[in-house]
């Protein structure tokens, strides 16, 4: 019996984590902290339908003051327990189409993507030592790999790219600092998935990528402390070009 916190689930990949999550009997899935920014009326009704079992708390990753409140929040709703997993999921891209010496949004996607995971993760510490799993998921991208990072360089968005990868370092830290207490630290890439942030064109459908992202969440355990994970979906294992979904160790 398991609690959840997923930031930026009003939309895309994090309300569809929370949407699944919910499916679970209460006996697997006690609670879901699903946070948002501002009102979000998916999320509302996921909530509304759920008994209970998902809990709506605001909260904006690049205001402390705001994740300082949320965490009271959560703590009062777990009636004296900690907290078990903590899904960092919201992020950020934007594009410099003319190239990297255009780029002019690196400010805030370092404050998104970087800052909003390190300072919601130091925030909630406390409660996740209290929980069973002590479990820390930063939802990162292939996109960010500095090994691969002439195969995704068509892409123009090198604020997304340079952040994701400090992202990976990020986790690395918490995962060699908390390692001793039993906590399991990892990035994992969802995979390029049909939402807002990832397009039409995009590889999976957002319910697909959702799905094997919490099997991998939900299966990984102390010897994937500090690792850059995949996803596995049958099929695009041995896709032959930049997105394997073989549920491998990405490289950095």
């Amino acid at each position: 019996m398991a609690s959840y916190l997923v930031t930026g689930a009003s939309r895309g990949l994090g309300l569809e984590l929370a949407r699944q999550l919910a499916s679970f009997p209460a006996s697997e899935v006690s609670r879901v902290f699903a946070t948002a920014r501002g009102y979000a009326p998916e999320l509302e009704e996921l909530a509304k339908k759920s008994s209970g079992q998902v809990v709506v708390i605001k909260l904006d990753v690049a205001d402390e003051a705001s994740i300082k409140q949320a965490e009271a929040e959560v703590e009062a709703n777990l009636d004296g327990k900690g907290l078990d997993v903590l899904i960092n999921n919201a992020g950020i891209l934007q594009y410099s189409p003319n190239g990297v010496n255009t780029m002019d949004n690196l400010t805030e996607s370092f404050t998104t993507n970087v800052l909003g995971v390190h300072w919601v993760t130091r925030t909630f510490i406390p409660l996740l030592q209290k929980g069973t799993l002590k479990k820390v998921v930063n939802i990162s991208t292939t996109v960010g790999s500095i090994a691969l990072a002439r195969s995704f360089h068509p892409l123009p968005a090198p604020a997304y790219k340079i952040t994701k990868a400090a992202l990976n370092s990020l986790t690395i830290q918490y995962a060699l600092d908390y390692e001793q207490e039993g906590f399991t630290f990892f990035a994992l890439s969802p995979g390029w998935l049909r939402t807002d942030l990832g397009g039409e064109v995009a590889d999976l459908p957002v319910e697909q990528g959702a799905k094997a992202s919490l099997e991998r969440i939900m299966g990984a355990g102390k010897e994937q402390n500090g690792q850059f994970l995949n996803i596995l979906i049958k099929g695009w294992d041995k896709a032959g070009w930049r997105n394997q979904y073989d549920g491998a160790t990405n490289p950095w």
